[in-house]
């Protein structure tokens, strides 16, 4: 594979990281708020969601770690390694962990779906879930597939 992909491969990366980033800034603690303005009797349920979004970005940022090392032993030649299978469980891995705790503050949308009346609420809240178990369960479907790999291209070195 040529370093120029691989390049830009990090380079979406790190662009990946940088509105999250803005969004944990900004966007997290207007949620607090508004959580704690439509729940007044449940106040401590702003400290409860802000804790969880913010619980969510660390496995977010080391899945993406995890994607810029991996893409580096692509560039090294070195992508059929069980560096490369190891990363992909941790991928695999952070996905899962954002996916369970996203599905902690699904009560918090139907909350706020029951109080606007509108539904729709609820499958904003099941997209960040949704994608990340589809990111989970691609990562360990190349996790098995490169392990497979790596197993077949032993077995032939072992044969020459």
């Amino acid at each position: 594979m040529k370093r120029s992909s691989t390049l830009f491969l990090k380079f979406a990366v790190i662009l990946i990281g940088i509105p999250v980033l803005l969004l944990c800034i900004f966007l997290v603690p207007e949620l607090g708020e508004v959580t704690a303005e439509l729940l007044p009797e449940f106040a401590f349920v702003q400290y409860l969601v802000m804790s969880l979004f913010y619980a969510s970005v660390i496995p977010f940022y080391f899945a993406l770690y995890q994607a810029f090392k991996l893409l580096s032993y692509i560039d090294k030649s070195n992508a059929f390694s069980d560096l490369s299978v190891n990363a992909l469980k941790r991928i695999k891995y952070c996905a899962i962990t954002i996916s369970i705790l996203h599905v902690l503050v699904l009560p918090i949308f139907y909350l706020f779906a029951e109080m606007d009346d509108a539904p729709g609420v609820i499958f904003v809240g099941l997209l960040v879930p949704f994608a990340s178990m589809v990111i989970a369960v691609f990562a360990a479907v190349l996790q098995k597939l490169l392990q497979e790999a790596i197993e077949i291209k032993s077995e032939n070195d072992l044969t020459v």
